[in-house]
């Protein structure tokens, strides 16, 4: 009697055991759910990609319907517009060019929330004005939805390689679901606090970013002029207390390292017109809180300079490129 009630004490324990592992499945089945993505450039592109790799099913649309190519061919539902994407798919990403954009994808006549489902959650990456994505939580708690802003940081190959960071505001007891699909696409996931932190930790990064590009552009023209050799120079720069993420990751001159914007032709990584936007929004921001930025301020002015002198569509390093052109080299 004692062995046959061990024997059915472990059946018993074997059948909970096997009914634990069947729920969390299912669970994780449920998680697999259609992810939205709306805006498919340098950036959306790869990300959209890499959700695809952990198996999450995605429903996309571009407003240029040859940027969907593809991520079609890889597996990828495309429909033609926000509003269609928002009636299929209750988890939607958002990666866009500007906060015109942003307004229209969201509130346009085929936007997001005119179809969108109560309890859908919306993660804007796009690099905004704090203000804007304060307004579109407004619009869409009305609709019942949640809104997130979550910018990232990295840049395209970062998005490739699924090393982003995300900096990401709203609703914090919605943070764990928003983290579970962006540590898909990215190394860090960052909570800032409530809508519209996110965007601010972007724009501040960027304007820092912005002026150590000119600083390190500057510095590798004068050593080169000196007669250093670049490589030596860059070398030197990041084994010592000038090292920063332009000199050791991103530097500026061509032939200095593989891979980046620099050796090809300044073509791919960060546009410059992206730059000179977000320098805007630093500006905007600093002039509405009455914060000095002398540097932030001077990084826009060049920005906006290198835009209207043919700069606008080449990488924000191709400010090394500039400041050749100018001393007529």
């Amino acid at each position: 009697m004692a062995a046959l009630f061990r024997g059915s004490r472990n059946l018993l324990q074997r059948c909970n055991k096997h009914v634990d592992l069947m729920l969390v499945s299912n669970r994780s089945m449920a998680s697999k759910t259609p992810v939205g993505f709306i805006g498919l450039g340098n950036m959306g592109t790869p990300m959209a990609k890499n959700l695809l790799r952990h198996g999450y099913p995605v429903i996309a649309t571009d407003v240029f319907p040859e940027s969907c190519k593809e991520l079609q061919d890889i597996g990828a539902q495309i429909l033609d517009s926000p509003a269609d994407v928002a009636d299929k798919a209750d988890r939607i990403i958002t990666m866009l060019p500007s906060s015109p954009n942003v307004l229209e994808v969201y509130t346009g006549s085929n936007g997001i929330l005119k179809k969108v489902k109560k309890g859908t959650l919306l993660i804007d990456s796009s690099t905004i004005d704090p203000a804007v994505s304060k307004e579109m939580a407004v619009a869409a708690e009305k609709t019942g939805a949640v809104f997130m802003d979550a910018p990232v940081s990295g840049g395209v190959g970062a998005a490739s390689l699924a090393k982003l960071t995300f900096m990401v505001g709203g609703p914090e007891e919605e943070y764990h679901a928003v983290q579970e699909l962006l540590t898909c696409m990215g190394a860090n996931v960052v909570y800032c606090g409530q809508v519209g932190s996110g965007q601010a930790a972007k724009i501040c990064n960027n304007m820092l970013l912005a002026i150590g590009m000119i600083g390190t552009a500057e510095t590798m023209n004068l050593g080169i002029r000196l007669g250093l050799d670049p490589k030596l120079l860059a070398q030197i720069l990041n084994m010592s207390s000038g090292r920063c993420w332009s000199s050791d990751s991103y530097n500026p001159v061509p032939g200095v390292m593989e891979g980046v914007p620099s050796g090809n032709n300044y073509q791919g990584g960060f546009g410059t017109t992206l730059m000179a936007k977000d320098l805007g929004l630093a500006q905007n921001t600093a002039t509405n809180t009455k914060t000095p930025i002398p540097l932030g301020s001077l990084a826009h002015q060049i920005y906006r300079v290198m835009c209207a002198r043919g700069y606008a569509n080449k990488d924000f390093s191709s400010i090394f490129q500039f400041l050749r052109e100018e001393e007529g080299q």
